[in-house]
């Protein structure tokens, strides 16, 4: 089913004429798709979670039809076939194929041994996984670390909270130190941000924003575990604390080529471009996808079963992922357009909202709204819109409007903390979890968890910063 929609269009002629598609004409209405996908994710496991379980992947298809159709009858097959092509074949494939190769490979390293969950052990951890996911990205930081973290922590009654912060720490604000770390600041690289410029400017609020998230952590956890009888656990612990060895470290190389891949797209310009269904594919980036490929199949063929095992690695976090986010992606079209029309859209306020009156940018505006539609959008292509609103010249933003670009790059990362679809890897993190029969809670649930712990601190970032 994931891919239905995607061979369905593939394959429809384009020959026929279609209106040409304008962000500015398009009322409200058709955020419609988008906003039932989120509602879907939101309450359908909590009302009808056998359903959402079975199906999740019909209800992502028809939502994205949803938004397809009306879109074919008002502007053309072409025109949709151009759209959806565009997403599908520029964003969401290599989109996905990132994070399938930081899965697979991620999968393949398999941390033997166990550590007791202490709020200090728990706190090393968590310390070490941000650390982490600025270089091997969010998601091979989280697919790396979070099974350690749970095996740590599987004794102990109370342990929502330790993948609640992981999701905040490693599938999020770790990674906001290079374009490596989250798709976002990898788009600005391929635009012509420097690559250690998100490095030296986000460097001082990341650690601000991370230390208080890990005192937050400590303090909970030290609760927890003092004063909720969980010092000394009334059951056996089903992995004792042991000495600590990696298996599969190959796999470690691996991640080194990977990221290697990426690096290679955004240096390498040979220039050379073809296009496919009205989307102009170049080739660097055809390059990096097909070695991200072959780096994870090469990670399946020489990593042992029992690693993989030992891992308990499975392919249903990503195909969650997968499923799920190819509707978002189709359905967030029409949002994206609204937003990139500027003030002549129908969301035309909330591109006011980032202006004052002499047409300088507010930068804690900036913040705020590239954060808060990153935490409900997909962040990378909420990245590019609010780039462009701040005239999308990579030499001035990182000069004399280098405080803009921080505080929409700070927002579009950060804030992809605040929900399970802000990043992939916090539903991949969430999935993982709940296989481990760790009861994570609903959407609305994390968000109350989120609202609570991450705004204080993000309103300290905005003052500070």
């Amino acid at each position: 089913m994931r891919f239905a929609t995607t061979a369905l269009l593939l394959f429809i002629p384009t020959s026929v004429s279609a209106a040409e598609f304008d962000g500015a004409q398009l009322g409200i209405a058709w955020s419609v798709p988008f906003i039932g996908i989120l509602l879907s994710i939101a309450l359908c496991p909590l009302l009808v979670p056998s359903f959402w379980h079975h199906h999740f992947g019909k209800v992502s298809a028809a939502w994205a039809l949803a938004f397809l159709l009306p879109f074919a009858a008002q502007f053309g097959l072409s025109e949709t076939v151009h759209q959806a092509a565009h997403t599908l074949l520029l964003e969401y494939i290599p989109f996905i194929i990132v994070l399938y190769g930081l899965y697979t490979v991620a999968g393949g390293i398999c941390v033997r041994g166990a550590l007791h969950g202490t709020p200090g052990v728990n706190t090393i951890l968590l310390t070490i996984g941000t650390v982490l996911a600025s270089w091997t990205g969010t998601t091979g930081a989280a697919m790396l670390m979070i099974r350690p973290v749970i095996r740590a922590n599987d004794n102990r009654k109370h342990k929502v909270h330790v993948i609640v912060f992981f999701i905040f720490l490693v599938a999020n604000a770790g990674g906001a130190l290079t374009p490596l770390g989250d798709p976002p600041l990898f788009l600005g690289f391929l635009k012509g941000v420097d690559f250690f410029w998100t490095t030296t400017h986000l460097l001082t609020p990341t650690i601000v924003l991370c230390a208080v998230l890990l005192v937050e952590f400590y303090a909970l956890d030290f609760y927890y575990y003092h004063h909720r009888g969980e010092e000394k656990p009334p059951r056996m612990d089903p992995t004792p604390e042991s000495r600590i060895r990696i298996e599969g470290a190959i796999n470690l190389l691996l991640l080194g080529a990977i990221v290697g891949a990426v690096l290679l797209s955004g240096f390498w310009r040979p220039n050379t471009k073809f296009t496919l269904l009205g989307s102009e594919m170049e080739l660097q980036n055809v390059v990096r996808d097909v070695l991200i490929v072959a780096i994870a199949l090469l990670s399946l063929k020489i990593t042992p079963k029992s690693t993989r095992q030992g891992n308990e690695f499975n392919w249903g976090p990503i195909v969650e992922v997968a499923k799920l986010f190819v509707g978002i992606f189709l359905t967030i079209i029409p949002v994206i357009a609204m937003l990139r029309a500027g003030t002549e859209g129908v969301l035309g306020p909330v591109v006011r909202l980032v202006t004052d009156a002499n047409g300088q940018p507010i930068n804690a505006m900036y913040f705020w709204l590239s954060g808060g539609l990153s935490a409900f959008l997909d962040n990378a292509p909420t990245y590019l819109v609010f780039f462009n609103m701040a005239g999308g010249d990579p030499h001035l933003l990182m000069g004399t409007l280098a405080t803009t670009l921080a505080a929409l790059s700070a927002g579009s990362v950060y804030m992809g903390a605040m929900t399970y679809i802000g990043n992939a890897p916090n539903f991949m993190v969430k999935a993982i979890a709940e296989h481990s029969k760790i009861r994570m809670p609903s959407f609305l649930g994390y968000l109350a968890w989120s609202s609570v712990l991450l705004l204080p601190a993000f309103v300290l970032v905005t003052l500070l910063f």
